[in-house]
């Protein structure tokens, strides 16, 4: 088959790769459909993620048909479409047994494109299937799914959850990429006040305006006075961070009232300085974490009723043999307008297999 492998920071290609197969009784194959590509993979490209190890296929994020099944495997069989999650989970860990799937010790966690090739292939083996790929209901278009695989779990969780968003806040996001495009659709169903987009692209800040930010703001013209002007001085009660540079997360920190929180969910490659100079006496809750998914079923739920606005996210469709191509569409986004880069073949009716 191929794949879209790392061979090194800047360095990667669409080539020939083993096929993948099963390789313990709670694995499933899955014959890609529709993947796309996540700002992880552009830090793992820039060299902010060395975990990744040269040869690795990248990707996390995919819809599928089920191809084989491991002896152990209950939940899914060949034929059916799933989601395959972006966190894979053992289910016996001790995080595990605290639905902290991110952090599972078992062998799971996010492995996918990271320690494990991931889905960015035409085939991708996927370990612990029955606790990480989700049955797809049938009204739920591929380039719809494909979006809950990591984007709106992690934007939901990591940023909007952890950030603690209540109705009537005042909620700054700061990085209006897919995860804070996200992040504003996510937090609206909290019913806050307001919501201020912070970034530096037009195109961008102008898709926060139509999720639903009543208010946007340039990064590089003092958006931190914005937000004090709108508050009458106070600040934001929830930022949260979506880009994963230092100067946005430090920016966070100028943004956030007394008694507020910031919610990271940024990947970061470098440090940032942490000014407890000035946070030590506001009284700051200051958050990270990496996705659990354990909200993925509620969400494909919201998107089988239409409640969440996946499809104004996507912004390019491409075959997956053109994966290079969607990298440098996705990588100059300023220049392209992209949001989130969708590929894969049309969506094929699954017919169910009879059973004996």
């Amino acid at each position: 088959m191929k794949g879209y492998v790392f061979h090194g920071p800047g360095q990667a290609a669409w080539e020939e790769v083993a096929d993948p197969g099963l390789e313990e009784a709670t694995d499933a194959i899955v014959r890609v459909e529709a993947v796309t590509i996540c700002g992880t993979d552009l830090h793992i490209l820039k060299g902010d993620v060395p975990e990744v190890r040269p040869g690795t296929v990248l990707g996390h994020e995919a819809v599928g048909e089920i191809v084989e099944v491991g002896s152990d495997v209950r939940t899914v069989r060949p034929g059916d479409r799933v989601l395959l999650s972006c966190i894979s989970a053992c289910g016996r860990c001790h995080y595990c047994r605290e639905a902290m799937y991110g952090q599972c010790r078992g062998g799971g966690g996010w492995i996918l494109g990271h320690l494990i090739n991931g889905t960015q292939a035409e085939y991708v083996r996927v370990p612990y299937a029955d606790l990480s790929v989700y049955p797809l209901p049938g009204g739920v278009d591929n380039e719809d799914a494909v979006l809950l695989a990591d984007i709106f779990p992690t934007a939901y969780e990591v940023g909007v959850l952890k950030g603690r968003v209540r109705p009537g806040d005042t909620v700054a996001v700061v990085g209006a990429g897919p995860i804070g495009l996200a992040a504003i659709a996510t937090a609206r169903l909290f019913a806050p006040e307001r919501i201020l987009a912070v970034d530096l692209a037009a195109s961008r800040l102008e898709a926060a305006r139509k999720l639903g930010a009543e208010a946007v703001a340039d990064a590089s013209e003092a958006p931190e006075q914005l937000m004090a002007d709108l508050t009458d001085g106070l600040g934001a009660d929830v930022v949260i961070e979506a880009v994963g540079a230092p100067e946005s997360f430090e920016l966070c920190t100028r943004m956030v009232r007394p008694g507020g929180h910031v919610a990271n969910i940024g990947v970061h490659g470098k440090p940032a300085t942490l000014h407890l100079e000035d946070l030590w006496i506001k009284n700051v809750t200051i958050t990270t974490g990496l996705v659990d998914t354990r909200s993925t079923p509620t969400l494909l739920r919201m998107a089988a009723a239409g409640r969440l606005p996946t499809s104004q996210l996507v912004t390019h469709g491409l075959p997956l043999d053109r994966m290079e191509e969607a990298y440098e569409v996705f990588a100059r986004a300023d220049e392209t307008g992209a949001l989130k880069v969708v590929l894969g073949g049309p969506r094929r009716e699954v017919v169910p297999v009879p059973t004996a």
